[in-house]
């Protein structure tokens, strides 16, 4: 019987950790963030009052098994100067599926029949949430696309109402063997699944160990000058009694061309290790991958291959005890 391993995330780095993952035998949930108000979602949220789809989308791409066809259909997006002008077939089709059942998680279960799916697709809610953000001069920010606009440090994130949190994600984390926060937009992707206070009871009640894949880049306005030991530190603080169990980390040298061409693009720097500061476990490897578009992401398949590693010892290792005891 395959472990059920939950992934809590949201934006393309969780739908590239989902990528590599779907080619092991795992039982995967993808628990999958839908505060975002900007661009395509943003506008079908004030129109249609739904969740924020453009998450939902990436990430039942990525699962698909004709993931090719799948991503040039969803991800068409339209040109023209009328209402559907920048909006993709995929957030149109989720919407709409929403609108036909009721709400985004019926629509995104029937869909995913059609899809054919390596794994389940979770929205973590059914409302339709605003992120809220207190800066570092105390200012409270409302909405993510604000939010991440603003020149501010984030010190804080929360919901401006607390949503009701799906049935079936409360369950899934509950009865998960693994659970791994993926890399990812820190406060505004992967934090915002750990906000709620019924997902951290969900978390402390389960067996499962924690993992956390480290970015590769700080972000702007997110994670300035953060390290490795930062990024854990924060989500710990998120946490409630159960902490981080293992950070897998990039160790591969960067270029440094790429280096220089991030921080005058985007002002984003490698993000550094810093083991004197971490007292939790830590995988370092070789993860990091240039895409097709010259930008840096983790190379999928062998990110996968490590956290399959990991489980497996760790799994091997408890069934054996409970063999004996």
């Amino acid at each position: 019987m395959n472990k059920k391993v939950v992934v809590l995330g949201g934006g393309t780095g969780q739908s590239n950790l989902l990528k590599g993952l779907k080619l092991f035998p795992l039982e995967l949930t993808a628990v999958v963030s839908v505060a975002d108000d900007g661009k395509s979602s943003g506008k079908l949220r004030e129109k249609f009052n739904t969740p924020a789809v453009g998450d939902i989308r990436r990430v039942l791409i990525s699962l698909s098994e004709t993931e090719d066809i799948i991503e040039k259909l969803f991800d068409y997006r339209f040109k023209t100067v009328g209402e559907f002008d920048g909006h993709s077939v995929g957030n149109i089709i989720l919407t709409a599926l929403s609108d036909i059942y009721g709400n985004l998680s019926t629509g995104v279960k029937e869909i995913s029949k059609v899809f054919n799916l390596k794994g389940k697709v979770l929205p973590l809610t059914d409302d339709n949430v605003v992120l809220m953000a207190k800066m570092s001069d105390g200012k409270i920010i409302e909405g993510e696309h604000n939010i991440t606009a603003s020149e501010l440090d984030i010190k804080k994130v929360f919901y401006k109402k607390n949503p009701k949190i799906n049935d079936e994600v409360i369950e899934s984390i509950e009865d998960s063997d693994a659970i791994i926060l993926s890399m990812g937009s820190l406060f505004t992707s992967v934090i915002p699944n750990l906000v709620s206070k019924d997902v951290i009871t969900a978390i402390d009640k389960s067996k499962s160990k924690i993992i956390y894949v480290c970015n590769i880049m700080t972000q702007p306005g997110e994670t300035d000058d953060y390290t490795v030991s930062d990024h854990i530190k924060l989500l710990n603080s998120y946490l409630g009694k159960k902490k981080i169990d293992v950070v897998i980390v990039n160790n591969a040298k960067i270029s440094k061309t790429m280096i220089i061409k991030y921080h005058k693009l985007e002002q984003k720097d490698p993000v550094k290790l810093d083991k004197e500061n971490i007292k939790t476990k830590i995988i370092s490897k070789p993860l990091v991958a240039v895409a097709e578009d010259n930008t840096l992401k983790h190379d999928h398949i062998r990110l996968g291959l490590e956290i399959l590693n990991y489980l497996i010892k760790k799994w091997f290792f408890l069934d054996i005890l409970s063999y004996f005891w």
